[in-house]
């Protein structure tokens, strides 16, 4: 059971300021305020804007942690209370574990000691570049801030990574190995060698007169995604555990799928069989058949090739008839592409669309694509609408596939709605 959602993005830094945004259209694009520019190719990405590390921990440890890990303590907070989880009852620490992804770890930290070290030398690096570097430190800091004591995990898997940690804090409470699981992604790519890195492969947009419409997923004029950062995470809990305390529950965690293509470094398998297996399994682990789908929130990054790729799978997957029919957003045309965070912002974006019955657009869409002609809820936001089952797409370089089913908890099925 989904019973808590926390997030920092480049729409907001809590879960009702990014809904806000998300549901109005607005880009998250804008030009770096990060690092200086001096004479960089891409000047623009998905900040996250005005945040504030201190909401969630003393100034001293601000000081010793990389950004993606201030990100993924604040985001935990905003989970855990909204869940209502008393951290301090009995027996909680022990049964209680993380699952928190992130596909760089700390990006930012690895920039300052790179140019530090060359700078000043190895004898007056900080014995605290390794902690404030290492990705597996957000699934850390979270257990030790809330003295969870159970399975502890890091995804690491590019895109995929928190979709995964997802599915793997779910099978870890299914196998009765916690009653509950902080679970989720976060990145912090926005820097020199973030930016470089992604320039100098072409994966990201070079608009930079237009950073509000550059994120284009799925339109005839899109040229590569929007770097953004960030982090999601959510309380997923046993259903006996979450009923005998009367918590709120946004939805089922029903299914989950992972495949590899064993393809590429970076390019999709063009068969398009292994992404489509990963939704199947996510089908077949929730009991469900294609027309339960009623909303998919796509990994959609932008890029010429991904999104025609996963415009193929899902006609795969749904069949050509259904396919025509079910809503499929982009938020990425919003956040930007969060990298380890993308798949839990969406899997978090999801429930929420579910409960609220709002599905969120696709913005900049000018321009169709035949080979994208499927129904991305176009510029504006889809209010009133039923949908009880989405699924949530998450692809990663190195050929990772996730997907996730989630259906909404309804009182009418003796279930609770958000």
């Amino acid at each position: 059971m989904l019973t808590g959602i926390g997030m920092v993005t480049p729409l907001g830094n809590t879960r009702e300021d990014t809904w806000a945004s998300l549901i109005a259209g607005r880009s998250g694009g804008a030009p770096i305020t990060i690092f200086p520019l001096r004479d960089a190719p891409v000047r623009f990405a998905c900040e996250v804007k005005d945040f504030e590390p201190t909401v969630a921990m003393d100034r001293k440890l601000a000081r010793r942690t990389d950004r993606y890990c201030q990100f993924v303590l604040v985001a935990a907070r905003e989970a855990i209370e909204d869940s209502g989880l008393d951290v301090t009852a009995d027996g909680l620490g022990e049964r209680t574990g993380t699952a928190v992804a992130t596909g760089i770890g700390g990006l930012q930290t690895l920039d300052l000691a790179h140019e530090h070290l060359f700078s000043k030398g190895i004898d007056r690096m900080s014995p605290l570049w390794i902690t404030m570097l290492i990705p597996n430190m957000g699934a850390a800091m979270v257990s030790m801030e809330y003295g969870f004591r159970g399975p502890s995990s890091t995804v690491t898997t590019a895109c995929a990574a928190s979709s995964m940690a997802i599915g793997d804090a779910v099978g870890t409470i299914r196998d009765g190995r916690a009653d509950v699981m902080v679970a989720g992604g976060s990145e912090a790519p926005i820097t020199p060698i973030g930016v470089g890195g992604f320039y100098a492969m072409r994966a990201i947009s070079q608009r930079n007169d237009d950073p509000e419409t550059a994120s284009r997923p799925f339109d005839a004029g899109r040229d590569g995604f929007v770097i953004g950062e960030g982090a999601s995470i959510v309380v997923v809990e046993e259903l006996e555990h979450a009923r005998a305390r009367g918590a709120r529950i946004y939805g089922e965690i029903m299914g989950y799928g992972c495949t590899a293509d064993a393809h590429h470094f970076t390019e999709p398998d063009p068969t398009g069989v292994n992404p489509a297996r990963a939704m199947r399994l996510a089908l077949e682990e929730a009991e469900m058949q294609p027309s339960a789908i009623d909303y998919i929130n796509a990994h959609g990054t932008s890029t010429p090739v991904g999104d025609a790729a996963e415009t193929r799978v899902i006609k795969m997957v749904l069949g050509e008839e259904r396919a025509y029919e079910v809503p499929i957003s982009s938020t990425k045309s919003m956040t930007g592409h969060m990298l380890g965070a993308a798949g839990s912002t969406e899997l978090s974006i999801t429930a929420l669309a579910l409960c609220r019955g709002i599905i969120p657009p696709t913005i900049n869409q000018f321009e169709p694509d035949p080979a994208c002609d499927l129904d991305y809820v176009p510029n504006t936001a889809r209010e009133g609408v039923d949908i009880r089952v989405g699924l949530s797409n998450g692809f990663g370089f190195g050929g990772h596939n996730a997907s996730l089913i989630i259906e909404r908890w309804d009182e009418s099925d003796g279930r609770r709605d958000t």
